[in-house]
């Protein structure tokens, strides 16, 4: 499978340029393959997981957004894109497999070229966790993907990331608190 769009709708992991490291990514709907991910990251289901989008819209679904006031979801909004991943309540309908231990999602929307267009052909985020074993540094190229994942991955995307210096800031997209800078 060459295309990314196929290997993300079969279930396919998917290594991917972001705005300063690759990611790992699947389709956040299927439970199997975000298993699989898990597996390979050596990340336990209970850290939850990122997903990131094109838009707001496509991470609706997974967001609890009608307990958002509207001059919260206007701050959130404000905060994108790029480089800041939010924690926000979870729609009552997000899985486990996503969540984790919490009542909360962490979400980004990007503007790198490479993740808007798979977001936007399969019209949903992709999971995101760096791509490297856990405790490993990221990798930043895919040639470095596809040393430290050599055989494991379905798919990678041979893009660039956008060039930041450092992975996404997470923060509580309700309160401003900065859980990783």
């Amino acid at each position: 499978m060459t295309n990314p769009v196929d290997v993300f709708e079969q279930g396919g992991l998917i290594a991917y340029p972001t705005e300063a490291v690759f990611g790992l990514g699947c389709d956040p709907d299927n439970e199997q393959a975000v298993h699989k991910l898990l597996d390979v990251k050596q990340r336990p289901v209970e850290k939850g997981l990122i997903l990131l989008a094109a838009s707001y819209e496509q991470l609706k679904p997974y967001v609890d957004d009608l307990v958002l006031s509207s001059e919260q979801r206007d701050k959130i909004l404000f905060r994108w894109p790029d480089g800041i991943t939010q924690v926000l309540p979870c729609h009552p309908n997000t899985p486990k497999w996503l969540t984790g231990s919490f009542t909360t999602i962490a979400v980004r929307v990007t503007t790198q070229p490479d993740v808007v267009a798979l977001c936007n052909q399969t019209n949903k985020p992709i999971v995101s966790t760096s791509a490297n074993l856990s405790g490993q540094p990221p990798c930043q190229t895919w040639q470095q993907v596809e040393e430290a994942l050599a055989g494991r991955l379905d798919h990678v995307i041979k893009g660039e990331t956008l060039g930041f210096e450092q992975p996404s800031t997470i923060i509580d997209g309700l309160t401003g608190e900065i859980f990783r800078s």
